[in-house]
């Protein structure tokens, strides 16, 4: 038995407001969750939501994962680039040189994001997300090839990538140095969730197995399991569906 990715959650200052950006840059749907925050919903193959909850702290420093998003062209790129600015997005300065041709840009409340140069064949077939870059170890990506049941597809110099058999996109660990973390918890995190015929309980204990740790970050009785990969990062484990 092995959980299903169901969403990438951001923690949120104005979740309506920033779901609206990102419907707008993706293309995506909104769907009324109540229970699970505002949720935007694929129009593609990406095989996962969305979700963005709302949070009363404020960002502080890097994200731990972000998108990169792809072009067709130079011109597509610009535009991708452009409906974003207008959408709300700004440039943003993260040590990129202007050679490595990705535009780097940051959502309405900084969350970074990428939009990566025509002809990068790493993502060639992934579609508009074609990546969720992730900092972390080589340790973290076994861990989570493990934990999806998704094959490496990269594993050179500690740099790993996932994806799932299905297609979508990859998720990427970039290897040391291993940027510091900021805040009480990451901003962006994931939520996955065993099959409707198998256990909470069960897939936690498996998960802990496989490198994972249980951790509270103050949740309370939400009917989801924190834990934390084997870097810290946290993710939850939802009931089963």
């Amino acid at each position: 038995m092995t959980s299903r990715l169901i969403a990438l959650c951001f923690d949120a200052n104005d979740p309506v407001g920033l779901a609206r950006f990102w419907s707008g840059v993706l293309g995506w749907e909104t769907t009324d969750d109540p229970g699970e925050g505002v949720t935007l919903v694929p129009t593609d193959d990406t095989g996962f939501r969305i979700r963005f909850v709302d949070t009363r702290e404020q960002k502080s420093g890097p994200n731990q994962m972000h998108f990169d998003l792809t072009s067709t062209s130079l011109d597509d790129q610009r535009q991708t680039v452009a409906r974003s600015l207008e959408l709300g997005a700004r440039h943003i300065d993260v040590g990129q040189l202007p050679e490595e041709g990705h535009v780097v840009l940051a959502d309405p409340e900084g969350n970074e994001f990428c939009v990566i140069a025509p002809g990068n064949d790493f993502l060639a077939d992934c579609g508009f997300v074609g990546a969720v870059a992730c900092e972390g170890s080589q340790e973290a990506g076994y861990f989570w090839s493990r934990a999806l049941g998704w094959p490496l597809v990269w594993d050179q110099d500690q740099e790993t990538a996932i994806r799932s058999p299905h297609g979508g996109p990859k998720i990427t660990w970039g290897g040391p140095p291993l940027m510091p973390r900021t805040g009480t918890k990451n901003r962006l995190h994931l939520d996955l969730a065993p099959p409707a015929d198998g256990g909470q309980q069960a897939e936690a204990d498996r998960l802990v197995s496989l490198g994972a740790a249980r951790t509270d970050i103050g949740q309370g009785e939400v009917g989801r399991v924190v834990m934390a990969d084997p870097d810290g990062h946290e993710f939850c484990l939802l009931t089963p569906r």
